[in-house]
């Protein structure tokens, strides 16, 4: 038998701890100087604001923290998050977290960015950048909708990569770099 991280199947709310969420901008201002091209951010997607690449590495920490917290309720061990910092060359594409020894991606956005794009979660899927993950049905992800105000996050269940709809993201722009899960086409789990 395969095994399973589908502990639950309906998002789970968790509060975010002021420490928690220190932490995660702390790693998020070490980390970002390290991302991309020093000084420049990335040159696939035309990023260049630091300070949104940083909100971005904050929010996804915060995010895997989150998924953390829903998985020790369920008595399961896991490792990570990861808050070391790597130099650019020596960076990988990991799973975030591992539970039961299951290794479990986590993607994150953020409650106003849901508002404005709709709630959705963004995979890397350029010629300079592409994750993995897009090529491996089997593997797992989970989903965070981070409410910064509310210091919340709701974390959705799980799915493997073969259960997901791909779309494309709003942005034009980013379409050929990236590809989205819309959580309106999430597979119910009921």
């Amino acid at each position: 038998m395969q095994p399973t991280l589908r502990l639950f199947t309906r998002a789970i709310a968790i509060f975010i701890s002021a420490d928690i969420c220190a932490r995660a901008q702390a790693f998020a201002t070490q980390v970002t100087p390290t991302s991309g091209i020093p000084g420049q951010g990335y040159r696939d997607t035309r990023q260049q604001n630091l300070a949104k690449i940083r909100q971005d590495h904050w929010v996804s920490k915060v995010g895997e923290e989150a998924v953390k917290q829903v998985f020790l309720e369920f008595d399961q061990s896991v490792t990570g998050p990861d808050y070391r910092i790597y130099p650019t060359a020596q960076k990988s594409w990991a799973a975030d977290l591992r539970v039961a020894n299951i290794a479990l991606a986590v993607k994150t956005q953020t409650q106003a960015n849901a508002e404005r794009y709709g709630l959705s979660w963004t995979f890397q899927a350029g010629t300079q950048r592409c994750d993995p993950i897009l090529n491996q049905p089997e593997a797992w992800v989970c989903f965070v909708c981070f409410d910064v105000p509310q210091q919340t996050c709701w974390v959705y269940p799980p799915y493997q990569i073969r259960e997901l709809c791909f779309g494309e993201p709003r942005l034009v722009h980013l379409r050929p770099h990236k590809r989205v899960v819309y959580a309106a086409q999430l597979p119910t789990l009921e």
